[in-house]
């Protein structure tokens, strides 16, 4: 009888494992969140989870099956699908079912999980990438999808993601506006159908909406509570998001490459890789969120992640187009006045034939001009390094006007319609990045500066417009891959830079926002948020880009934009980002001479925390007369509070303001910093030491009723 029992529990376990084995089950998990994907009976993937981490393997059996996790066209699922190929034979459709799948360790808590699936009529292959960062709580995914059929087959979507989401409602925010007026934050419900976030501008892809999202789950999305889904797509070019609710309430969101005209014709055994789309799972809100990604980009992501920044002084305000020589070393003396690092010279400094006086001509055309710049670069580099100070150019190599030696002599590398009227974005067509000749040309903009003056120490690379008249010279019959392979031809640029140059600090602009993605951000230390540099305007815009990105990614310039508000809001708006100057110090008073002097100094001495610390958004500008960020050092010894009064209304009733991200059973003084000269506190406190728990708990009266006032408050443990 007891032999009969053992016979029977073999078979049965026997049975179960063989079970298990044709049903893998794979698990993509970080120290916070489970991605969960099991094979189902009919040998095809589904997502069975998406959440906080489930840490007991037992329960995962009692999960439901899910939905497919990267669904195709042309088979029994009736809504988006996340992959669309056209065969040799003109097929669309495709069925993919699980080979097999492989995990490895890269080291620091990062594990890499790929997952084969192929189709069972057709010889195409797809791998469904996933690295987990564990200890960011960040999930990277990208697809590589490849043939062996005899002609080229056509790719017409090919999503870098496809996530599933199963609760009782949604609510997207998205981040969208326009030139000086980016990243502006708005939520909505999502209902069935179809949401989506896209750009088809090509080159400047982001000027009507910023690449990433939140995703909240239930409820509104929360600073500091709820679950909520952030993702971003690392592609510097046309994107698209897709939000569809289906008949069941299901969401599937889609993530990767926009397909509008992007048709792509793949050889067999070529591997065509989408971008990388990176996410977080938060279960305590934005906040948590946020800070995922800062830790996350400074760690793993953004190029010298974990170095600090330069301060600077821009001539642009100063000078626009109008300096000579003389004017430029003028402006560095007032560079060692101010106490920053670095002087910037901005555009303008270049072409002789069409010289460079306006933006109508000049683009392209990469030597000084002779009769501002009679000494070249080389002098300014030279008269920079002697008052000790870095010096930093600007350049815009993918560009070109019509009314330029290059276009002249190569206008077949300019994206233009060979039989219609030339539509020009302001005064300027892009560059056929497509073109490998092209690619030598831009790199050669950066490479021929720093042969020639290897003291160059920062480069501010702008793209100020988007692809028009599109057509490519360059690619013939294969119009529909410019959008792609224009994008990738940036990236061989850039990595050649980056090989040659790979301590070379560079900010990313396109006139403003126009450019804001992490893929990037591998090639460049920091971004131009926007070219409003109204204090006011950039509460609002660094709010928004702060949900996703760290401070030291963030350019933020004192100016004149905004007079009505004092150069103490100017600057003190500015410090929360990387700190620039782009103002005439002759237009200052000797107070404020001696509030910038002294800014920077509390800027320098405060940067580990501002750019290596915990940001907590405490009161958001968006539905108030006040706003107020903090950020806390890693060891939570330090921290910095920014508090702003924008239009407070006349006898407001104002609260105090609890601070987050302290030790509790900590001592900490509160001390006013960054005042006028002359100026007293009047911060209740002011000087005082308080535990972390009340300063948590019951908090500080950081707001006032006066007019555009600002307060920046140190508080250090005791």
């Amino acid at each position: 009888m007891k032999l009969k029992a053992f016979l029977l529990f073999f078979l049965l376990s026997s049975f179960s494992l063989l079970q298990a084995a044709d049903k893998p089950l794979i698990k993509i998990e970080t120290e916070r969140t489970s991605l969960i994907y099991q094979v189902a009976d009919n040998g095809r993937l589904y997502q069975k989870y998406l959440g906080k981490k489930l840490n007991h393997d037992s329960d995962i059996q009692y999960l439901p099956q899910g939905t497919e996790a990267y669904l195709t066209h042309g088979m029994e699922d009736y809504f988006e699908p996340a992959i669309h190929i056209r065969h040799n034979d003109n097929n669309s459709s495709l069925l993919l079912k699980y080979v097999d799948h492989s995990s490895n360790a890269i080291g620091n808590g990062v594990n890499e999980t790929v997952i084969t699936l192929k189709d069972d009529k057709y010889p195409v292959t797809v791998k469904l990438h996933y690295v987990a960062y564990g200890k960011e709580n960040i999930i990277r995914t990208f697809t590589e999808i490849s043939h062996e059929e005899k002609k080229p087959v056509i790719l017409c979507k090919y999503a870098s993601s496809m996530l599933h989401l199963n609760s009782s409602k949604y609510f997207l925010t998205e981040f969208s506006g326009d030139w000086a007026h980016e990243a502006n934050v708005t939520e909505r419900e999502l209902a069935f159908g179809k949401k989506v976030i896209d750009t088809k501008l090509g080159a400047r892809a982001n000027m009507f909406v910023s690449p990433f999202f939140q995703l909240a789950l239930d409820n509104p999305s929360q600073e500091n509570a709820g679950e909520v889904l952030v993702g971003t797509i690392g592609w510097t070019g046309n994107f698209r998001f897709t939000f569809e609710v289906d008949n069941k309430n299901e969401l599937r969101i889609i993530s990767g490459i926009n397909p509008y005209d992007s048709e792509y014709s793949l050889p067999a055994r070529e591997v065509f890789r989408t971008p990388d789309f990176y996410f977080t799972y938060s279960t305590q809100g934005k906040g948590e969120a946020s800070r995922n990604f800062h830790d996350w980009a400074r760690n793993h992501q953004v190029k010298n992640g974990n170095d600090t920044r330069m301060t600077l002084l821009n001539n642009w305000e100063s000078t626009y187009f109008d300096f000579d020589e003389n004017k430029l070393i003028g402006l560095m003396d007032e560079a060692t006045k101010l106490g920053v690092d670095m002087f910037l010279l901005d555009d303008g400094w270049f072409a002789n034939k069409y010289p460079r006086s306006s933006d109508h001509q000049g683009l392209g055309d990469w030597e000084e001009t002779a009769d501002k710049l009679p000494n070249g670069v080389g002098r300014l580099v030279e008269e920079a390094q002697k008052k000790g100070i870095k010096f930093g150019i600007w350049i815009e190599p993918e560009m070109v006007n019509p009314k330029s030696e290059l276009y002249e002599k190569h206008k077949d590398w300019v994206i233009h319609l060979p039989n219609r009227d030339e539509y020009y974005f302001r005064n300027q067509m892009v560059l056929d990045l497509s073109n490998p000749k092209v690619q030598d040309h831009v790199f050669g903009v950066v490479d021929n500066l720093m042969t020639k003056y290897p003291g160059i120490a920062f480069f501010k690379w702008d793209c100020n417009s988007p692809i028009t008249n599109i057509y490519s010279v360059y690619l013939k019959d294969k119009q529909s891959h410019l959008y792609v392979d224009y994008v990738r031809g940036l990236y061989k640029v850039l990595d050649r830079i980056k090989a040659k140059y790979p301590n070379l600090p560079m900010m990313l602009c396109a006139g403003g926002g126009g450019r804001s993605d992490y893929e990037a951000l591998k090639y460049f230390t920091e971004f131009w948020p926007s070219d409003n540099t109204d204090p006011i305007e950039r509460l609002f815009i660094q709010w928004g880009y702060s949900q996703i990105f760290p401070s030291k990614t963030l350019c933020a310039h004192v100016t004149t934009w905004n007079r009505g508000t004092s150069i103490k809001f100017r600057t003190d708006v500015a410090m929360m980002c990387k700190l620039g100057f782009d103002i005439k110090l002759e237009d200052m008073n000797q107070n404020e001479h001696l509030y910038c002097d002294q800014a920077v100094k509390n800027y320098n001495r405060l940067k580990p925390v501002i750019l290596e610390g915990d940001l907590y958004r405490l009161v958001s500008p968006y539905g108030s007369n006040h706003t107020s960020s903090m950020f806390v050092g890693k060891d939570k010894k330090t921290a910095a509070v920014f508090a702003f009064d924008i239009h407070p209304r006349y006898a407001e009733k104002t609260l105090p303001v609890r601070l987050q991200g302290l030790n509790a059973d900590k001592k900490y003084r509160v001390k006013e910093i960054n005042m006028m000269p002359g100026s007293g506190s009047s911060l209740k406190g002011n000087n005082q030491v308080f535990s972390g728990e009340y300063l948590m708990n019951v908090g500080l009266d950081l707001f006032t009723t006066q007019q555009l006032n600002s307060r920046l408050i140190e508080i250090t443990e005791e």
